[in-house]
């Protein structure tokens, strides 16, 4: 099986965009089809276009192909496993994220790392690590 290229989401808590089209949503029959899939630029996740075939699809990403209509979110099952779940185009307009980390960057200016790798600046002072985000996509 190809290993998930580096990105956001841990090696050993992603799959590859290779196995998501191929095996489980069975878009394509060979990673030929997946690399013409991808390189016509038809996939996006978190509603940015990915072409790489081994782009890591973590926990809570939003993979929407628009020429199909449809969207999925990556979830795992009660036994830990990943889990494709159908969502609607309202529901995926957004994200929920894990914040790991809060600190002070240059100038004092509060930030906060989420599970996924996202750094956003100036967030609620409120929120702490281990809390849950809503973040629009």
């Amino acid at each position: 099986a190809p290993k998930p290229s580096p990105g956001p989401h841990k090696t050993r808590e992603c799959i590859p965009m290779v196995i998501l089209l191929r095996n489980r949503l069975k878009y394509a029959l060979t990673r030929r089809e997946v690399f013409l899939i991808t390189h016509q630029r038809l996939v996006t996740v978190d509603h940015k276009v990915r072409t790489d075939t081994k782009y890591p699809i973590g926990f809570m990403d939003v993979v929407s192909i628009p020429k199909t209509g449809e969207n999925f979110r990556f979830l795992y099952d009660a036994k830990g496993r990943f889990n494709v779940h159908r969502i609607s185009e309202e529901e995926a307009s957004f994200k929920l994220c894990k914040v790991k980390n809060v600190a002070a960057g240059k100038n004092g200016i509060p930030y906060l790392v989420t599970h996924d790798g996202r750094t956003i600046r100036y967030p609620d002072p409120e929120i702490k690590a281990q809390d849950t985000i809503k973040f629009n996509l």
